[in-house]
């Protein structure tokens, strides 16, 4: 029996903040190294409701957390029709000085290489440099919809190990949305003394309480003033998860001498920081961007699925490809944790 496969599929495409149509794009047959997969779900991402970091790439394909389905694979990709996949939308040669040193979203190649056209679609193809460096097998104890978490989560992985989380360290995390709760539910088993979360919505700091927070904070005038009350004088990490100055600013004023402030989400390029050099030289603060995330930090977070991290929880509203548009109104409203699409 001869398998045709798809030759367009259809796939959501970023015009504009409220202007996300569902297209019928082409869709190449999968030559060597690379597959074909039929995607079973995807997570929507909050960095996708930027206007201004979106904006500046209109139109595209949208969809980087997704979970698929192999339906075809070119000469020696490794994988077989029928087996479940996690594919990330970037992947790094392995070869580069980049890579070598464990810097993978420095590698010109990672930047380069994408879904096409994206997660958000019936159908995708993998590139072979892909299909290499980070399309994990799913093994039969992570559902579709918990696999979404696999890149958002490796991001999360990979900011506490730069923020170099310690045993005994006080941590707070500033914003709790659905990365801010994957902080909190990773951070709770670091051995921490102890654990906090701010958020502005009462819904979400019990979500961090239900997550393991040992203290949720509203947010408001004083608040870095019981942040530094409730660790004794600051936080050893914060993790500023919103995409603010204010923010920022915020994580500045918790955070204890000699400790960390973790940049989890870019603010736009003209927005500017007055950095405090002079305090923070004396204090010894350290400040950590940290962007997206390497197959290193993908293994792991797909490790920590495997073995049961509660993930599922966290998803408050589920889609078809057709109600893609509404679940971005949600996600940028702030109405919603995490949305899954299901195509």
């Amino acid at each position: 029996m001869v398998l045709t496969l798809p030759t367009t599929t259809r796939a959501a495409i970023f015009y504009g903040p409220d202007d996300i149509r569902l297209e019928r794009v082409p869709l190449a047959a999968p030559g060597p190294q690379e597959v074909l997969v039929r995607i079973r779900a995807c997570g929507l991402c909050s960095s996708e409701t930027l206007a201004w970091y979106m904006q500046r790439k209109a139109p595209v394909p949208l969809g980087h957390e997704p979970a698929g389905e192999v339906v075809a694979a070119g000469e020696g990709a490794g994988v077989a029709p029928g087996q479940r996949v996690f594919i990330h939308h970037h992947a790094p040669c392995l070869q580069c000085r980049a890579c070598r040193r464990g810097d993978y979203v420095h590698c010109q190649t990672w930047r380069g290489t994408r879904l096409v056209p994206g997660g958000l679609a019936e159908y995708a193809l993998v590139p072979a440099q892909i299909t290499a460096a980070d399309l994990l097998p799913l093994p039969a104890s992570v559902s579709d919809v918990a696999a979404v978490f696999v890149e958002p989560l490796a991001c999360v992985v990979k900011s506490l190990r730069r923020a170099r989380v310690r045993p005994g360290d006080r941590l707070a995390v500033i914003g709790l949305g659905v990365m801010g709760l994957l902080h909190i539910l990773l951070a709770r088993e670091l051995q921490l003394e102890r654990l906090i979360g701010v958020d502005l919505l009462p819904e979400r700091l019990a979500a961090a309480r239900a997550a393991g927070a040992d203290d949720v904070l509203m947010g408001g005038e004083d608040v870095a003033a019981r942040v530094r009350e409730a660790t004794g004088g600051g936080a050893d990490v914060v993790v500023v998860t919103p995409a603010s100055l204010g923010a920022i600013q915020l994580g500045y004023e918790s955070v204890a001498p000699g400790g960390r402030i973790v940049i989890f989400t870019p603010v736009p390029p003209e927005d500017l920081w007055a950095l405090p050099v002079h305090d923070m030289f004396f204090r010894e603060v350290e400040i950590v961007p940290t962007y997206s995330a390497g197959p290193n930090d993908t293994r792991e977070a797909l490790r920590r699925l495997a073995e049961g991290l509660p993930v599922e929880s966290l998803i408050s509203h589920r889609f078809d490809l057709n109600g893609a548009a509404e679940g971005y109104r949600l996600v940028a409203q702030g109405r919603a944790l995490k949305v899954v699409v299901q195509p």
